[in-house]
């Protein structure tokens, strides 16, 4: 907005400019210019030719540049994922990027990060070499840029659920084909052809039951005699989105139909934390032989809430890392019956829990690390070349 603005505000001011000159021009009669006319001339080349310089078109210049350097196809795919700051995360989407350009080959691919926290700590440094990601809404501009223009557009979401970060996802979309800025043109916009892959689990009868037989398939020598818990994310109640929270508990459903040994919980989805996941291992009968408990994160990557949430070594403030029990655990619970502050491997692995947990339980891979389940993404991106254009274009002229 901030740059639509500024813009319209330099072309008012230019467009003054030339009336005030068309204005001298017809006040003097000599054949010879005014020097007022000529230094307002120059002053309209002037305005012309210096570009806006903020970040927004820093940011845009160079992702047309890297556009202009890859582009060798009049299609595009463009993978949008929440974002992570953890070299582990980055491989995975650079193999990622890999594996959709050999399996669609037609198309020029790309990927985006849709949170600012993610893109800014990236190219801080956070955890690792700085990395610079960018938003979905820079990389659309770049594909319409007048020496590129894709004739087709497919737009992957490489969100788990259909929950809030896949709304915005759409979101982009919807902006991007309204010309939100005002800076694209609108004759291209009519035209490009828009695609949109769907989120993983966005299908309860389809996807639910086919990531859960490939999840089967990888962990079920695990799940023979131990406890698999899966770490999504999840919305906050606030801000669950079409209820796709729902997804976690019907993954949980669909594994424990191949064994009752498979638990999924979240980080932020209310009554579908690491306590209440305990609680229905403990209406199973699982923490009465001291089953071991493997972690997976339920997520693209395996990034900081998977070193952390999940796998780190974090406990309430106070607590005795050599000597601490369950019961003291328990005492903490918060209205929303969870304990803050500490990781699930903590919590599963405190003494009285009946349970066993600790970094050789750990898997450390993401979604996107396990092929087979990658692969579903792939299906729904080739759902979605196979299906019908989106229908989000509006004619800036509609009586036209």
């Amino acid at each position: 907005m901030f740059y639509k603005i500024l813009l319209s505000m330099k072309k008012l001011k230019l467009a003054l400019m030339v009336v005030m000159t068309m204005v001298l021009a017809g006040t003097f009669s000599s054949c010879k210019k005014d020097e007022k006319i000529v230094e307002v001339e120059k002053e309209v080349i002037k305005e012309v030719e210096v570009p806006i310089d903020n970040a927004y078109s820093r940011y845009l210049k160079a992702i047309v540049e890297n556009v202009k350097a890859e582009k060798k196809n009049d299609k595009a795919i463009l993978l949008v994922a929440f974002g992570s700051t953890w070299e582990q995360a980055f491989d995975a989407f650079d193999e990622t990027v890999d594996a959709y350009k050999k399996a669609f080959s037609g198309y020029d691919v790309f990927l985006s990060y849709s949170s600012a926290i993610c893109i800014n700590r990236a190219a801080a440094g956070e955890n690792t070499d700085p990395r610079n990601y960018y938003a979905p809404s820079f990389w659309l501009s770049a594909f319409a840029d007048k020496d590129i223009r894709y004739k087709e557009i497919v737009i992957q979401s490489l969100q788990v659920i259909p929950g809030e970060e896949y709304t915005r996802v759409i979101n982009y979309i919807k902006d991007f084909a309204n010309n939100a800025n005002g800076d694209l043109d609108d004759t291209y916009l009519s035209n490009v052809v828009l695609k949109l892959g769907v989120p993983l689990l966005q299908d309860k009868d389809v996807d639910v039951p086919n990531v859960a037989a490939e999840l089967h398939k990888l962990y079920k020598d695990k799940a023979a005699t131990d406890i698999v818990a899966f770490m999504g994310h999840g919305n906050p109640d606030s801000y669950d989105t079409y209820k796709a929270n729902v997804r976690y508990t019907e993954l949980e459903q669909a594994l424990q139909k191949k064994s009752t040994n498979y638990f999924v919980g979240t980080v932020d989805m209310m009554d579908n934390f690491k306590t209440q996941v305990y609680d229905r291992m403990v209406a199973k009968g699982k923490t009465t032989s001291n089953m071991k408990v493997y972690l997976h994160p339920l997520m693209s990557i395996n990034g900081d809430h998977g070193h952390n949430d999940m796998a780190g070594d974090d406990l309430p403030e106070d607590v005795d890392p050599e000597n601490y029990t369950f019961a003291e655990l328990q005492a903490m619970k918060n209205a929303e019956g969870e304990v803050e502050d500490c990781s699930w491997k903590m919590y599963y692995n405190a003494e009285g829990s009946g349970l066993s947990c600790d970094d050789s339980t750990v898997i450390p891979l993401g979604l996107l690390e396990l092929p087979t389940i990658r692969q579903i993404w792939m299906n729904h991106t080739q759902d979605a070349i196979d299906g019908d254009p989106l229908d989000f274009y509006h004619s800036m002229f509609p009586e036209e």
